[in-house]
């Protein structure tokens, strides 16, 4: 088998496939979030902590001297990157639980006996009552 077709029938697999789905849309949500923290959720928590701007919270290591820059620190944005982590872990998390759930209720579900094994029941029930 040549290392192409081998390629081919790697990539090709149901797993890998439904994997790169999950990347590309676990990409996008990532985006989505880091949007709504840094958008909507971290100026009313700044401006409920006295105007703060938490992707300007640093702390200054070294000052600027001349031409070359200050060595910084930027918790700030630790802070929102911790934030973005956490809200994406718990959707995440709340998927996963739905989902489990939904095949736990399916487990649950009494499922009917096959057709065959039907037959045979009524057939030793109605030697029973002979």
């Amino acid at each position: 088998m040549s290392m192409m077709s081998e390629f081919k029938d790697f990539a090709m697999r149901g797993n890998v496939v439904d994997m790169a789905v999950g990347i590309v849309l676990g990409g996008a949500f990532g985006k989505i979030v880091s949007s709504f923290v840094d958008g909507v959720l971290m100026p009313p928590i700044g401006m409920l902590l006295g105007g703060v701007d938490f992707s300007q919270l640093a702390i200054t290591l070294n000052e600027a001297v001349g031409e070359t820059a200050a060595v910084t620190l930027n918790y700030g944005a630790f802070i929102q990157t911790v934030v973005d982590f956490t809200i994406i872990a718990f959707a995440i998390f709340m998927v996963i639980r739905a989902m489990n759930s939904t095949k736990k209720q399916e487990e649950d579900a009494p499922s009917e006996p096959a057709k065959d094994i039907q037959l045979l029941t009524e057939i030793r029930d109605s030697l029973r009552t002979r």
